[in-house]
């Protein structure tokens, strides 16, 4: 079959090469037709004839607006409300226990789901506490970001979640917005949306916090960088603090620092060294 666009073996290898070294991502040869299909919509948006000419305007400009476009493009955002849901009631018991305002990062933060799952789940755990609980947002992807920071969402995205829920922390859509919701204010000023690669010098948490959400997103990265990201998620957690990975992932096999104790929830093993 002809493809639209001229791709080779070498510029396969190139976005392996360009992606791991801005995101960490290392992709697998089997991701070949993936990458083909999400860069295609690029370079028909560009006008470009094949992709070296697409990998040649992205080498030449280091530090060009289309970098984050190839990389909103070859990022997976499968999410939904109360994914995994085993987490959350080990937050909530976690958040209770606390003295002090809650501080939860979300690591992965898609087009909003799961932080504000993590923002539900303290407000019904912590009640009138929750008002100075606050959930820190990142992601990679301004896209899905920017989805994410509107708060609306599909009849579809949140007909799993009990009538109840529905009713507490969302606005019904009526007239243009009908079969859509909003998030209620109360629960958006809760969280707050900033871009974050993991591979940045700078990370915009700097206080300690009681719970980092890093769910499946270490199965992009090499062993190296999931040991190098999780060795500085360490000395950002509060002593007790929780680490939440995704079902396939395994912190305790990549670093030393942390310890299981329970289904893929970890803690930082603080005791094991010197």
């Amino acid at each position: 079959m002809n493809s639209e666009f001229l791709f080779t073996d070498h510029d396969f290898a190139k976005i392996r090469t360009l992606i791991h070294r801005r995101a960490g991502i290392a992709l697998g040869a089997q991701k070949r037709q993936m990458v083909y299909s999400r860069l295609s919509r690029r370079l028909r948006e560009l006008r470009l004839p094949e992709f070296s000419r697409y990998l040649e305007m992205l080498e030449s400009n280091h530090d060009g607006e289309e970098w984050q476009a190839f990389i909103n493009s070859l990022t997976t955002n499968l999410t939904s409300f109360f994914r995994e849901a085993h987490h959350f009631p080990v937050l909530a018991e976690h958040a209770k226990r606390s003295k002090q305002p809650v501080s939860i990062w979300c690591a992965a933060a898609s087009t909003g789901e799961e932080p504000y799952s993590i923002a539900i789940t303290l407000a019904e755990a912590l009640g009138e506490r929750a008002s100075t609980a606050r959930v820190i947002a990142t992601d990679i992807d301004t896209a899905v970001l920017a989805k994410a920071s509107a708060g609306v969402f599909t009849l579809e995205q949140v007909d799993r979640l009990p009538a109840d829920r529905l009713r507490r922390f969302f606005n019904k859509g009526t007239g243009a917005n009908a079969g859509k919701v909003r998030v209620r204010p109360e629960l958006a000023a809760m969280v707050r949306f900033e871009r974050l690669n993991l591979l940045d010098p700078g990370w915009p948490v700097k206080e300690p916090v009681d719970a980092i959400f890093c769910r499946n997103v270490m199965i992009y990265f090499d062993k190296p960088t999931q040991k190098r990201i999780l060795d500085r998620f360490e000395p950002l957690l509060k002593p007790g603090a929780l680490l939440f990975a995704g079902h396939s992932e395994n912190a305790s096999l990549v670093s030393p620092n942390f310890k299981a104790i329970g289904q893929t929830v970890y803690e930082v093993n603080r005791k094991s060294r010197p």
